[in-house]
């Protein structure tokens, strides 16, 4: 198509948009086509949404169509059709000033505005002589509203908010509330504040389901069969198809109803806003519009939507979100119209500000106000545009599922739709040929199609999905998402996170070192002693927290909780008594356990009062500073009660903390010391402090930026915590390896830390060389550079570079298909990972290649690894405790959760315990559920093939299979058979080798056409055959080749004529064709290396077993009222003998060439790709080849890589030796 718009450019959703209005002579020729069709082609435009717009509408500009036609920019492609509405309203932007509209709006026309987008202005009607209205178009797609945009000519998602407002902006023009009027304005915008969760009726689901192109299919078979008088059959396909929906019905259903429940859960409270007239009014939640003033109660709620704090505090959980059940402190966003103009120009980002942001659906538990001022936030967004909403449409609206696999099924279908159309042609000119009456041409010409499309294919994979499923359930793995079980088959990278992943969740105080006079004391186990208790050290490790009080328990980061329990202090919520007795300044107290003696002597260069000399040591915590995980640290502004100057003290990333001190005041060997640390795998927390001006105000402090407090600190020390690895860790990373798995560490934690701790695990082996690249930004005129060190030999003074941004970077570890040792790992921060995908595309991949460790990454620099890896076709799992992992865990291709909590929505797997062991039990099922499905889908494909091969031999001689002959085919001998043979559990170990990723690959092909051939061959030699045996004429009911009695069965036989399926050919193919359906069901039934071998399946070796037997029986020991059954005819037991030996030589034969292929056809098919040097497919180990022989890869140490300057267009990048 040309010409084509785009919306919602460069995000995840991006779509390509194509406007069309409605022809009425288009419709009229499809309704037509509909008639002539017998309703097929209405179907047809039904399933494909891009055919139906094109062939009932014509093409126009965006801003006149009627119908916009919508197209996926991803892989995918999909296309999707939605209805342009029209509504009147005053005006055409929900933000838009101008007098006039507010003006229309004040006259006292707002009783009529409809309440929603949804309600049609015909139902509202609006007296339009004294308001002049607008007509605004609109549509809904995905549950999200777009507009038309005059201004851009195009349609816009309708944002709150969030969108392009300063921070400036929201204290001083958002903060005073909306008038009623306006409010009312917004709301024709924004609609009734809901996430929606419709769950549907029975009968929109069933007509919905019964439409799918598959019962469709079904309800074509069961007509045509019921014509062609094969009733049983046709009614056991048809209770089959019914159980299958009701099945499929309950299912849905139950989803829909689970989703709505948590949804609906909280999703309606009473809520009191602030009105622009200072008036406070209470008004349902469903009612709120971005730019609402909302006050939080000081007993909590549940969030309705996503707003902004502007005064107060609260406490929140955040565990639907994050999956960390810790609660969260959020502060007010500060107002900084009072302070530097640079910071004016601040966007609001509900992600960067989140630390002053509550979201929808989370938990707030507690607020502190100060003064007296309420608690106070913004709306900024509502309904499904809230985080929570968000999250839901993605439940709701997930994408496809991309896996080779699926694709290759497709292919697979249409090859047989090929194979049945000849078989379709060949019945139709035999049939001809032999002056057979048309309408039996049409029924059997069309027969042969249902025959060839097995019906009961989709209900045979699911099996094995379903088998797996609970076999991962009772190893307490949790799947919300079961078509990913198959890919997790192919994970060949995992990435960890490593704190509560790797290494236990909580954090062991070793012990704490001092700095006087910037000089390093020695480490000291305990900061409790007596000495300590009024220390600047001490004060810092007791109000430099998150920590609050729920239930008279104290709750917080784990962090926090071990830093507090060292030093043993008490935590106190200040009463409002108690608030106003501090002069307002003090809502949270810490105070020591046992007062110190009080020194009379007063402080150097300050005054004391008299008064003051009398009061305990206690610190009251005046302003938090929460930790930002892109800043590294946290801070608190304290005042120690008897004081008149504020303290402000710092904690966080000892690089960081450093580069706000003075520099006088870190000690010399501060690099040696923190190095020395981490590569022991300590986890280092730096201190600082710093006493602030007294001019500096309680009030001033509320709204002072964090970059005011955070200069010209004091370096104070050093907290060494320990965080000790699972104990299952070492020998799960080892069981990967030794599969051939690759491993990733992606954390939080400073860089050597995690090296060690990588080391430890076994994730990089003692030999190997680790390779850490600093990346430096663009500064100064100067590109973009890497610089290049050995982990072990890497300077020290560049762990002092604070001030450079100097970021280290680590490779992933490659263990390749084959055994090529890969003895470099790279390393690398978060911060040079956002350089290098800024400046060095080109070098990323071959980066991303050995990579290994990847520290002080964010949570959307998680993802963005994810992302990378596949792009060079990994299939990437990841694993990680919920907390900042959801982005990452949503986006591979297997993400576990090892937290329980609600965030696991967002997880496909989600472990009940939380330890790794998950991970191997995890890609043993899926590379089990995965051979499961080929092995399924072989066994039906010859299924077909075997059925299609016995029907086009009868229908030669104008015979068939009688009806219950098909019955006993499809019931008794496939449906048992595929049910069982999915049940092999998987392998009690993980191995090297890898199961194909898809059903188009040299060995499975092979095993399938060697498979097809002998059958054919087996079933052509009997149907040959037994037209040379002496006895052999054709049959009628006459006939009596078995020499016995036939008094009184003439009558009987007469009837069954007119189909002629009673005859030799039909018997003898008929039991031929049995035993082939069992003897490729063991031939295809796989079990070492992925699965348990097929003789410990019991239950379908007893099936097997039971139905040889069975039909050796009746074919060997006829019982007459059994062959009238089945419409069989007596043979002598000379020929049953020889069809015995005929079906032992298919057995055999079969299992030979099954073996000879699996031992041999790998090899050949090897050597075959030596000959042709065929690159290999995947991505990354087609740039592992290119590696090997790169004389300048891996970079040298001490070496430094500059980006290519934009005026170079071909051109490298400039490898130079540093000086």
């Amino acid at each position: 198509m040309e010409n084509e718009e785009k919306i919602n450019k460069g995000q995840e959703d991006e779509m390509e948009i194509y406007g069309y209005n409605l022809c009425r002579w288009k419709l009229a020729l499809v309704a037509v086509g509909v008639l002539c069709t017998g309703g097929f082609l209405l179907l047809l435009l039904y399933w494909m949404p891009r055919w139906r717009v094109k062939a009932t509408c014509t093409r126009t500009t965006l801003k006149d169509c009627d119908v916009v036609l919508l197209r996926t920019t991803d892989e995918f492609r999909r296309w999707f059709c939605a209805k342009v509405r029209i509504r009147l309203c005053p005006g055409t932007d929900p933000f838009q000033k101008s007098e006039s509209m507010v003006g229309k709006v004040i006259n006292g026309h707002t009783g009529h505005l409809p309440e929603s987008p949804t309600e049609h202005s015909e139902d509202h009607p609006m007296n339009s002589s004294a308001v002049p209205l607008n007509e605004v178009h609109y549509f809904v797609h995905h549950s999200v509203t777009y507009y038309w945009n005059d201004l851009h000519q195009t349609f816009n998602y309708l944002t709150g908010l969030d969108d392009r407002v300063s921070c400036v902006a929201i204290h001083t023009e958002h903060s005073k509330g909306l008038s009623k009027e306006l409010h009312d304005y917004r709301k024709l915008f924004y609609g009734i504040n809901e996430i929606t969760v419709k769950v549907p009726s029975v009968f929109k689901l069933l007509i919905k389901e019964v439409l799918n192109p598959f019962y469709i299919f079904q309800l074509f078979s069961v007509i045509l069969w019921t014509t062609d008088e094969y009733y049983y059959y046709a009614c056991a396909i048809v209770l089959m198809s019914v159980i299958s929906i009701i099945s499929s019905l309950y299912t849905i259903k139950k989803q829909y109803i689970m989703l709505h429940d948590m949804v609906a859960a909280h999703s309606i409270v009473r809520v009191t806003v602030c009105r622009a007239n200072k008036e406070v009014e209470e008004i349902l939640s469903t009612d709120l519009v971005p730019g609402d003033v909302m006050l939080i109660p000081p007993n909590g709620t549940i969030m309705p939507c996503d707003a902004v704090l502007i005064s107060g505090t609260c406490i929140v959980n955040e565990s639907m979100l994050t999956g960390e059940s810790v609660p969260v402190t959020k502060t007010n966003l500060p107002d900084l119209s009072t302070n530097s103009r640079g910071a004016e120009d601040e966007i609001y980002n509900a992600e960067v500000h989140k630390r002053h942001t509550l979201f929808c659906g989370t938990n707030v538990i507690q607020t502190r106000f100060y003064a007296g001022e309420p608690v106070k936030a913004i709306i900024v967004r509502t309904g499904f545009s809230t985080s929570k909403g968000q999250l839901i449409r993605s439940i709701l609206y997930p994408k496809p599922t991309d896996f080779k696999l699926y694709r290759d099924a497709y292919l697979f279908l249409l090859c047989l739709v090929g194979v049945a159309g000849i078989g379709f042609l060949y019945t139709v000119v035999n049939s001809i040929s032999h002056k057979v009456p048309v309408s039996i041409i049409i029924i059997e010409s069309l027969d042969i199609i249902t025959i060839t499309v097995p019906p009961a294919l989709p209900a045979a994979l699911t099996a094995g999905i379903v088998y797996a499923q609970r076999r991962l359930k009772k190893l307490g793995i949790f799947c919300i998402s079961p078509q990913r079980i198959n890919i997790c088959g192919q994970l060949n990278l995992i990435c960890f996170d490593k704190t509560g992943t790797l290494t236990e969740d909580g954090l062991d105080l070793w012990g704490i070192q001092r700095v006087e006079n910037a000089q390093f004391l020695l480490a000291e186990e305990k900061a409790c002693s007596e000495s300590l208790v009024k220390s600047q050290f001490v004060a810092c490790m007791a109000s430099c927290h998150s920590l609050t009080k729920i239930d008279g328990m104290i709750s917080g980061e784990p962090l926090d909780l071990k830093m507090f329990e060292a030093i043993g202090w008490i935590l106190e919520e200040a009463t409002e008594e108690e608030t106003a007795l501090h002069n307002n300044i003090m809502p949270t107290v810490v105070k020591p356990p046992k007062q110190p003696a009080t020194e009379h002597k007063p402080a150097d260069s300050e005054e004391m009062e008299l008064f003051e000399l009398q009061t305990s040591y206690e610190i009251g915590i005046v302003r938090q500073f929460p930790f930002s995980s892109a800043l590294q640290r946290m801070a608190v502004v304290a005042k120690i009660l008897g004081e008149k100057r504020m303290d402000a003290f710092v904690k966080g990333a000892p690089e960081v903390v450093a580069s706000l001190c003075r520099s006088e005041t870190v000690p010399s060997d501060f690099a040696v010391v923190l190095e020395d640390y981490t590569k022991q795998g300590y986890r280092v927390i730096a201190l600082a402090h710093r006493k602030l001006e007294s001019k500096i105000s309680w009030h001033k402090v509320q709204n002072i930026s964090r970059d005011a407090i955070e200069n010209n600190m004091t370096f104070l020390g050093l907290i060494i915590m320990q965080n000790k690895l699972k104990p299952e860790t070492p020998a799960v990373l080892e069981d990967l390896r030794i599969a051939n798995i690759r491993m990733v560490m992606v954390t939080g934690d400073n860089m050597l830390t995690a090296i060690s701790v990588a080391r430890d695990c076994g994730m990089i082996l003692p030999h190997d060389k680790v390779i850490v690249a600093e990346a430096l930004p663009p500064k100064d005129g100067q590109a973009a550079k890497i610089n290049w060190h050995y982990a072990d030999t890497m300077p020290r003074s560049n762990l002092n570079a604070i001030n450079q941004e100097v970021i280290p970077m680590k490779s992933l570890n490659d263990s390749l298909e084959e055994n090529q040792a890969i003895d470099y790992h790279f390393a690398m921060n978060g911060k040079s990972f956002a350089v290098i995908l800024e400046h060095f595309q080109d070098l990323l991949p071959k980066l991303v290649l050995h990579g290994t460790v990847f520290a002080r990454m964010a949570p959307d620099q998680k993802t963005q690894l994810v992302e990378e890896l596949q792009n060079v076709d990994y299939y990437v799992g990841m694993c990680g405790d919920g907390a900042n992992d959801c982005g990452a865990l949503k986006r591979a291709h297997g993400g576990i959760s090892l937290s329980e909590l609600e965030a696991s929505v967002a997880s496909p797997f989600t472990s009940r315990t939380p330890s790794i062991a998950c991970v191997p039990n995890l890609i043993r099922e899926g590379r089990a559920a995965l051979i499961t499905s080929f092995c399924v889908f072989k066994f039906m494909a010859l299924y077909s093939i075997i059925q299609y091969f016995t029907v086009t031999l009868l229908y030669s001689i104008l015979s068939n299979l009688g009806d219950f002959q098909f019955l006993f085919i499809d019931l008794a001998i496939i449906l048992v058979v595929v049910f069982t043979m999915s049940l092999n559990p998987a392998w009690k170990e993980l191995v090297a080798q890898r199961p194909p990723s898809g059903l188009i690959s040299g060995a499975l092909l092979f095993s399938v056409l060697s498979q097809i051939l002998i059958c054919l061959s087996f079933q052509t030699m009997a149907f040959m055959l037994v037209k040379q045996e002496p006895w052999y004429e054709i049959w009628s009911p006459s006939s009596n080749a078995c020499n016995i009695s036939m008094d009184g069965h003439h009558e009987n036989g007469t009837e069954h004529d007119e189909h002629n399926i009673k005859n030799y050919e039909n018997t003898t193919l008929f039991y031929v064709s049995s035993f082939q359906y069992l003897i490729v069901a063991v031939v295809f039934s796989k079990g070492k290396p992925f699965r348990q071998p097929s003789y410990k399946n019991y239950l379908f070796v007893i099936s097997v077993l039971a139905l040889y037997a069975l039909i050796l029986f009746f074919m060997l020991y006829p019982i007459e009222s059994i062959e009238d059954f089945f419409e069989l005819v007596c043979v002598p037991f000379q020929w049953r003998l020889v069809m015995l030996f005929i079906i032992i030589g298919n057995a055999l034969t079969s299992v030979l060439v099954e073996e000879a292929n699996e031992l041999w056809a790998a090899r050949f098919l090897s050597f075959l790709c030596f000959c042709k040097k065929k690159t290999p497919k995947a991505k990354y180990m087609h740039l592992a080849q290119e590696l090997l022989v790169d004389p300048d890869w891996p970079p040298k140490p001490r070496t430094t890589t500059e980006a290519k300057p934009p005026a170079l267009e071909n051109g490298g990048y400039q490898i130079v030796t540093m000086t």
